[in-house]
């Protein structure tokens, strides 16, 4: 049960950045949904493979700079959106659809994640590599769905309101939030 709820409290970004472009995309095509959805999964499972395994070698690293790091990027790619927002329809360059932008995403909202890894390892020989399959699993899965579902609900239910709202604005206020809550649950922490 505890790694369900860790897995949704890890998903959560996947789902406010997939509902943004969802909201974006304005139409379903489901290969690229199920990519993004891939895309955010397989981060959220490695990067807490990633901390367990760094953990030894590089803990004090990875510990002082990766809310920094997810902040920069979600600052940047939401800035970027943001400025998009207000360019001429023709202008705009910010697309989900895009395989570096998915990737850039994916990564940036797995960041934070590297903190579980860490956690893992903290936890001594308890936590081996065939103990950690099903939490990663479980994370992955979680985080697949979440996804999907956020994108869905973006399409969906975001046709009425990218008519009166700039979708690009949403998401990139939505990014830069998630950035300032990585920075600010780190620091103050």
């Amino acid at each position: 049960m505890e790694i369900v709820l860790l897995a949704i409290a890890l998903a959560m970004d996947c789902f406010a950045v997939s509902i943004a472009s969802g909201v974006i995309m304005r139409h379903g095509r489901w290969s690229v949904i199920g990519w993004i959805a891939f895309l955010f999964g397989f981060f959220q499972a490695a990067m807490p493979l990633l901390g367990w395994i760094a953990m030894s070698r590089f803990a004090h690293l990875v510990e002082a700079y990766d809310h920094w790091v997810a902040f920069g990027i979600l600052a940047f790619i939401g800035g970027k959106m943001i400025r998009e927002s207000f360019l001429p329809e023709a202008e705009q360059h910010f697309n989900p659809c895009h395989f570096l932008t998915q990737l850039m995403l994916a990564v940036a909202t797995s960041i934070d994640a590297l903190a579980v890894g860490i956690t893992f390892a903290c936890m001594g020989e308890y936590v081996t590599m065939v103990n950690l399959l099903l939490p990663l699993a479980v994370i992955f899965a979680v985080s697949f769905l979440f996804t999907w579902i956020g994108h869905v609900l973006g399409i969906r239910f975001g046709k009425g309101i990218a008519r009166r709202l700039r979708p690009e604005l949403l998401g990139g206020v939505i990014l830069v939030l998630i950035g300032f809550r990585v920075l600010f649950s780190h620091l103050l922490a």
